[in-house]
């Protein structure tokens, strides 16, 4: 059993150095470190690595991982300045073709967006443009409403009138004919001659 433990440390031993190897690291941003010729500070100084740079990481031993630079050269620096996160140099160019990008689609929307606005700017001088005909079409007609309405009042009141004219009228003829009847009838005894009377009394 102890044989079974031991030989699954020493897999894990040798797969660790091959799993760091194969994610990018990177010296950490704003610093940079000495290139050392053996895992400690005892050895002699072989170079220095600059901040940001990507490194491969090669094994670890302790505090000290043993790396290869991007310019070939292999030595061993502190794990503590070692990260796996992308250097600010390298996603400074991403960044900014970012914000290009961003900047373009914010120019583009505020350009079909000045555009829409004038279209319904446009729009909406149209817009008022019919209700302001509308509304002085609908005060014309108003008015020629009111001019319409004083006429047919005048013209009842007309009729009106006419019909009380003839009315005395008729009432005048009436009393015309009526009278004339009347002195017909008292005027037509003493116009018409009377029979005379036989002495005989044979009628």
């Amino acid at each position: 059993m102890k044989h079974l433990i031991s030989f699954f440390l020493f897999c894990c031993t040798l797969i660790s150095p091959i799993a760091n190897a194969e994610q990018a690291h990177y010296i950490s941003d704003n610093l940079f470190t000495y290139l050392l010729k053996g895992p400690g500070n005892q050895y002699r100084i072989v170079g220095s690595v600059n901040a940001g740079s990507p490194v491969t990481v090669l094994e670890t031993n302790k505090n000290y991982s043993h790396i290869t630079d991007d310019r070939g050269r292999s030595g061993w620096v502190e794990s503590k300045f070692l990260s796996t996160d992308v250097a600010l140099k390298e996603r400074l160019p991403v960044l900014e073709a970012e914000l290009t990008t961003v900047k373009a689609q914010l120019a583009e929307a505020l350009t079909s967006n000045n555009a829409q606005n004038s279209e319904l700017n446009k729009t909406l001088v149209q817009r008022n443009s019919q209700i302001n005909q509308f509304e002085t079409r609908n005060n014309q007609l108003q008015n020629e409403l009111t001019i319409a309405q004083d006429e047919v009042r005048t013209l009842r009141a007309k009729i009106d009138t006419q019909k009380d004219d003839l009315l005395m009228r008729w009432f005048t003829y009436g009393g015309l004919v009526a009278g004339a009847g009347l002195l017909f009838g008292l005027l037509l005894p003493h116009i018409t001659p009377r029979r005379r009377k036989r002495t005989n009394g044979w009628a």
